[in-house]
């Protein structure tokens, strides 16, 4: 399995937000996309997700991604966005249940569903809230939630946008150790945009450095070194990652 950026650029109205962005991900890989607030992150997450227009190419096993079908593109990779509003009284059990929308047939019935949701749920560990409804969870079970959600598609690779948003620490360690061993297995790959630097040093295996619009993509030791982070930030990062970690050494 291989998703491949080539060239990318992603225009907002009249400002350039991505420029001119490549990378690569395969098996067993795991891609943080970092950068401070307002360098293209997000927005260049939604290019690949195929939700934002974009000049480039975008390619999954050497298929562009914008001839591809909804439904065929959902079977094969998932997206988990930053928490966003539940308006609707529905169970976790019936939200989860909804990725399963690309393996339902026209007038096929989801033979694996009821499996695949079982699963899911268990490995964000929610199923004792099935049938609670969603408007009653915390933050954190609600990211949980979503994230059981796209595990149900069961994708190859997964789009995670900030994934520990809204999670103590706790459920932060449980989820990346989960999404760890996800993307150990054969056949897929995880790309996540991350705030928390000593996570994405922690657990990825290659890094996308953003600034202002603009990418270094490689193996993360060799992207996330202290001068590149400085120039990213405008300020010694690692000093400032060291210090918060001295507090602990008393």
């Amino acid at each position: 399995m291989n998703l491949s950026a080539e060239h990318v650029s992603v225009l907002r109205g009249r400002t350039e937000i991505v420029h001119d962005v490549s990378f690569s991900v395969s098996d067993g890989q795991w891609l943080m996309i970092c950068g401070p607030n307002g360098a293209g992150k997000s927005t260049l997450l939604s290019a690949v997700s195929q939700e934002l227009p974009y000049a480039g190419l975008v390619t999954l096993d050497g298929t562009d991604l914008r001839r591809m079908k909804p439904r065929p593109l959902a079977r094969r990779m998932a997206m988990l966005r930053q928490l966003s509003d539940l308006a609707y009284a529905y169970t976790v059990e019936e939200v989860v249940a909804m990725g399963r929308y690309a393996h339902r047939g026209l007038l096929q019935a989801d033979s694996g569903g009821a499996e695949a949701v079982e699963r899911a749920l268990q490995a964000v560990q929610l199923q004792d809230k099935r049938r609670q409804n969603i408007l009653t969870l915390s933050g954190g079970e609600r990211q949980r939630m979503l994230l059981a959600q796209v595990l149900c598609q069961e994708p190859d690779v997964l789009l995670l946008d900030e994934p520990g948003n809204h999670l103590d620490l706790r459920f932060q360690q449980e989820l990346f150790l989960l999404i760890d061993a996800w993307r150990r297995e054969p056949g897929h790959a995880v790309v996540s945009v991350v705030h928390d630097l000593s996570l994405a040093r922690k657990f990825g295996t290659h890094a996308l450095l953003l600034s202002s619009g603009r990418g270094t993509y490689g193996e993360i030791s060799a992207i996330l070194t202290p001068a590149a982070l400085e120039s990213a930030w405008q300020m010694d990062v690692v000093g400032w990652l060291r210090s918060l970690g001295d507090v602990w050494q008393e």
